[in-house]
């Protein structure tokens, strides 16, 4: 792959990431029908008609400043990412799953980063794997070798492995522009668990019938909304982005209307989506319509930069900010949480 169609898709990856992230944000936790009833993904709406992201974001990026201080160690890169977990954590987060908390713990009381993750099949370690996929885009080995150990730094378990393989790959095939008969023979190879196979089964199925995500995700027993399983998670957002594929507003859009864990299968699939389509396709209004920082759209631009020249020194940001901007974030979340108990408008 050439430079700048590289550039391009890890650009249109990381921008993909917190785009999805924000804008799935505000309907975290909702049923389908209260996403429809409310009109979520259609515009952001976290505060005062702007975006904000949350960890599936911030793990991206603090995997991206690993990758670019250590992209060619994947040991290297996993303890440079335990260490920004460390801190990430000590920055008081809103939302830490129990998973990552538990590791990260560990990793302060002294466990090596090879031996911190612990068994689960949440979603954290697919949810910051589709950046690999890309940075090795045309390197196999790598890919593979460097999403393991990005994963079993928080996440062991077998069903969380292949998600973040899976993720990783159809990043990979998604910035090389694969055709469909090429991308589904490859995600088959890495799906090892009955309950991804269960899921493929009725992917390919869906796929072949023009169904819509909703309607998949009702198959595959998340009709109410997408749980934080990973094989639910992960098979929702690769049917999305399938399905309605190079188009990124209605990726998003169709997605998010699926409900449950949104903010994550939204970074997911449009990370996925972004490393395919690149930036022009993501609308202008949900990139300037993210308001975060320190880590901001910015901040976003200059990893992605590093990243695609090979840069070995991370971009830096404001770090001593991060507390505050997390308590901020915290009261915002507190709102909506108070706004959910009200009727929709």
């Amino acid at each position: 792959m050439s430079f700048s169609l590289r550039k391009d898709a890890i650009l249109g990856c990381l921008l993909g990431t917190a785009v999805g992230d924000a804008l799935g944000l505000p309907a975290e936790g909702m049923s389908r029908k209260r996403v429809a009833a409310m009109k979520l993904g259609e515009r952001h709406r976290f505060i005062f008609g702007r975006g904000m992201f949350s960890d599936d974001t911030e793990h991206t990026l603090m995997l991206s400043a690993a990758l670019i201080e250590h992209g060619h160690d994947a040991a290297a890169m996993q303890h440079a990412l335990g260490w920004k977990l460390r801190w990430w954590l000590l920055a008081l987060p809103a939302g830490v799953g129990l998973s990552k908390a538990k590791a990260i713990l560990r990793l302060w009381i002294g466990f090596p980063s090879r031996k911190a993750g612990v068994c689960s099949a949440g979603n954290g370690a697919a949810m910051r794997s589709a950046i690999i996929g890309v940075v090795f885009v045309d390197e196999a080995a790598q890919r593979q070798e460097f999403a393991l150990a990005a994963c079993r730094l928080t996440h062991t378990g077998p069903r969380a492995e292949e998600s973040a393989l899976l993720v990783a790959e159809a990043a990979s095939m998604a910035a090389r522009r694969l055709p469909l008969h090429e991308v589904l023979p490859a995600l088959d190879k890495l799906i090892v668990s009955d309950e991804m196979k269960t899921r493929f089964a009725a992917f390919k199925t869906a796929l072949t019938g023009q169904k819509s995500p909703q309607d998949y995700a009702m198959e595959i027993g998340c009709g109410d909304g997408v749980s934080g399983f990973a094989p639910n998670t992960v098979a929702v957002a690769l049917f999305t982005w399938l399905r309605y594929r190079g188009d990124f507003e209605t990726v998003m859009r169709s997605v998010i209307r699926c409900g449950g864990d949104t903010d994550t299968v939204a970074a997911i699939t449009g990370a996925i989506c972004g490393a395919e389509t690149g930036e022009a396709s993501i609308p202008r209004a949900w990139i300037e319509g993210i308001c975060d920082w320190p880590r901001s759209i910015n901040y976003i631009r200059r990893v992605a930069d590093a990243l695609a020249s090979e840069n070995c020194l991370a971009p830096r940001y404001f770090w001593p900010a991060v507390p505050l901007r997390n308590l901020f974030f915290l009261v915002i979340v507190i709102w909506h949480g108070f706004r959910r108990m009200l009727p929709p408008f």
